[in-house]
């Protein structure tokens, strides 16, 4: 936990570095890929995902170092094979995780949120899952196992991987001649995902583009057909929590409505998008017929507003360094309770976001918990006094309350302005 927290701290710097230099290449190129409410979002997304992760906020059906144990046959000394063996089979684990969370009701809901932004910027590799609480999917690492690649070694490589995954969700580099063959490049990731007919459930490699050529489920990104995207039932939220759990609750509400028990049950398992016929005619949702001509969401959202957006985002970038910085020394449940601020305060300034006009409520509230946690610890905030000095003390605090009341002003000026004006 600790450790991860600190290779955290070290690489995202990294990929704000990396977004902003793509933010000028664009703009010096003219070309549009960045728009400023799906960014905030997208990085939004990445704080909770990383914040969950960090407090182990899911549970392993199978644990690999339990599979070593039991069935490895040989043991690879330490070089550089067994590393090369490990990252490997981490990617053709999750090659198949990947396809199947595309393929089956159920896991499209931990998978969703990445698709969800309809840009393709290096932002949006960060919308990352917080609805995944179970892991399935040890299995798949029973190569690894075989060879007794230890579980160190794994867990070496799984951020390792995971960290790979960023820098080609971009629109700016073109195709990479030969590499093309071997490694997953900007080019195959826009066509997986596009939304078009085309392009819809093809290459799902993360690292290496062979499993894909392999396994009959590559396409390579045509000139003709320029990508489009998104998903084809369109989010529309900025709120990373809704997101997350969009699927799951028209899963658990086609269920309820199905008038067929066998569907009730086999909906969870079926393609993704199935949904009983009774249910569709009676419960029909919007989907994006023609994926060329479509609205993106948009909320219209004053300058000013994006602006303390992005202030907002950044704020709470600035608690997540404290807390991966200090997580051993705030222990638990303290922990817990500075995660679930994070998560309030996220979801609180995306619903102001999207213009809810209750977004207020949410924000005030928000405000009041990290008051109390505050004045509960009799003026310090998870140790900070000790750790940072009373100055970060005071700035949470006076965070608290200013989000409060912007939150007011753009909840009675901008919102509610706005939204009489369209009734008159």
């Amino acid at each position: 936990m600790e450790a991860y927290g600190a290779v955290l701290n070290l690489v995202i710097p990294i990929f704000f570095l990396l977004y902003f230099i793509e933010t000028i290449v664009a703009w010096r190129r003219g070309e549009q890929v960045i728009r400023g409410l799906d960014s905030i979002s997208s990085f939004s997304s990445g704080i909770t995902n990383v914040v969950k992760d960090v407090l182990g906020l899911s549970v392993g059906i199978l644990s690999y170092n339990w599979l070593v144990d039991r069935i490895a046959l040989v043991q690879l000394e330490a070089s550089w094979q067994l590393y090369l063996v490990a990252f490997l089979v981490v990617d053709f684990q999750g090659y198949w995780v990947h396809r199947w969370s595309h393929e089956i009701n159920f896991l499209w809901n931990r998978h969703i949120i990445h698709h969800s932004s309809e840009e393709f910027n290096l932002s949006c590799a960060l919308r990352q899952t917080i609805s995944a609480f179970v892991n399935y999917f040890t299995f798949l690492l029973i190569p690894a196992a075989l060879l007794g690649v230890p579980g160190e070694v794994i867990a070496i490589i799984g951020p390792l991987h995971l960290f790979l995954q960023y820098w080609y969700h971009t629109r700016l580099i073109g195709k990479m001649g030969w590499l093309e063959y071997f490694i997953v490049t900007p080019s195959h990731h826009r066509v997986h995902h596009a939304i078009n007919p085309e392009y819809m459930d093809k290459n799902y490699g993360q690292v290496f583009i062979f499993w894909d050529r392999w396994f009959g489920t590559f396409q390579e990104e045509r000139a003709e057909v320029p990508p489009v995207y998104g998903v084809k039932r369109p989010v529309h939220t900025w709120n990373p929590f809704k997101i997350n759990f969009q699927h799951f609750w028209l899963l658990l509400t086609d269920a309820w409505h199905a008038r067929n028990w066998w569907d009730k049950l086999r909906l969870w398992f079926m393609p993704t998008g199935w949904r009983p016929e009774d249910v569709k005619e009676r419960y029909p949702v919007q989907s994006i017929s023609d994926v060329y001509h479509f609205e993106k969401y948009d909320t219209k959202a004053s300058t000013a507003l994006i602006t303390w957006s992005w202030i907002q985002m950044f704020f709470n970038y600035f608690l997540l360094i404290y807390f991966f910085a200090y997580i051993g020394v705030i222990g638990s449940p303290g922990i817990f309770l500075y995660g679930a601020f994070i998560f309030a305060s996220i979801y609180a300034y995306t619903e102001l976001m999207d213009r809810n006009r209750y977004a207020f409520v949410f924000e005030v509230l928000k405000s009041a918990f990290g008051l109390y946690l505050i004045w509960q610890a009799g003026g310090d905030w998870f140790g900070a006094r000790a750790n940072a000095g009373a100055w970060y003390v005071y700035i949470v605090s006076a965070y608290c309350l200013l989000s409060a009341a912007v939150a007011a002003f753009f909840a009675l000026v901008e919102i509610r302005g706005n939204n009489e004006m369209a009734t008159a």
